[in-house]
């Protein structure tokens, strides 16, 4: 009698274990899963921008003659864009990319007949209109992919994150130039 009872302890422990591993499975898969699909929100955004700036460029090469550097740094970040394969690829190319696009924009104010052109007035704001979006969609997918690292490393889910192989997630960061304070001179105002 005093077996049977342990027995079923032991079974009902064993199911208890067994459920639990199972919702914290199930758990790490849709957070995965959240990370992704904020990843592939993000993707989406920069494929649009991606198909704007050869219209942009357009519209520019004209009344930027002599700002060719400006001009190519763009093209070629959009091509190391294009060839990003991985999402850490594609993080540091969206990064070079915002960089050539601020030294465009810049440039651009020294062409106040380009920046009066109402196609070039167009782009920009659609440009800008979907870097707000990327930034909007960056904050969420740094917080999926935050609290996905935070519950594959605790106790014990961990465990079950090691036996089914789930690895952390790269937070999108920003190059460390960015976090330079911005130097402003008044006599040029």
């Amino acid at each position: 009698m005093i077996g049977w009872i342990v027995f079923g302890v032991c079974v009902l422990i064993l199911v208890i274990l067994l459920t639990y591993a199972i919702v914290l499975y199930n758990g790490f898969v849709q957070m995965k899963n959240d990370v992704d699909k904020t990843w592939s929100n993000i993707d989406i955004l920069l494929k649009q921008r991606f198909d704007e700036l050869p219209k942009l460029i357009k519209v520019c090469e004209g009344y930027m003659q002599h700002e060719k550097r400006t001009l190519e740094a763009v093209i070629q970040a959009r091509s190391a864009l294009q060839g990003a394969k991985s999402p850490e690829q594609k993080m540091q190319a969206q990064n070079m990319l915002t960089d050539t696009l601020r030294s465009l924009f810049a440039v651009v104010e020294r062409y106040p007949e380009l920046k009066a052109d109402a196609g070039f007035r167009r782009l920009g704001e659609r440009i800008s209109e979907i870097e707000e979006m990327i930034a909007d969609r960056r904050e969420l997918y740094n917080e999926y992919v935050n609290l996905f690292n935070v519950r594959i490393d605790q106790f014990p889910d961990v465990i079950i994150a090691r036996l089914f192989n789930f690895t952390s997630r790269q937070l999108w960061t920003i190059d460390p130039a960015h976090r330079a304070d911005v130097e402003v001179n008044f006599n040029q105002l």
